[in-house]
């Protein structure tokens, strides 16, 4: 399911680099490399976070852009930024060409 998040691919980026009201689509969840991160990636995947789903940061919290407001569906999700750096996605434009 996953690689490390600095390794994503190029068309894809962290959703705590997301710019606000930017619709995207969740390509993957990285699982990190230690137990932790595992154990998050598996929480987020079970909240929704899946490949195909789309999503958009709806407001981010000042200073800092922590946490996060992520819309996922009709849900909308607080993440942090550390959180959030673990799901790739594709933004609208590059997930449709």
């Amino acid at each position: 399911m996953s690689t490390p998040a600095s390794r994503a691919p190029a068309a894809f980026l962290p959703l705590d680099q997301l710019p606000d009201r930017q619709w995207a689509t969740v390509m993957d969840v990285a699982r990190g490399e230690g137990a932790e991160d595992r154990d998050l990636a598996l929480r987020l995947t079970e909240i929704g976070f899946v490949p195909g789903e789309r999503v958009c940061v709806v407001a981010s919290g000042h200073p800092g852009r922590e946490p996060l407001a992520v819309r996922l569906g009709h849900t909308t999700f607080a993440l942090r930024r550390y959180e959030a750096a673990l799901i790739h996605v594709a933004p609208a434009e590059a997930a449709h060409g």
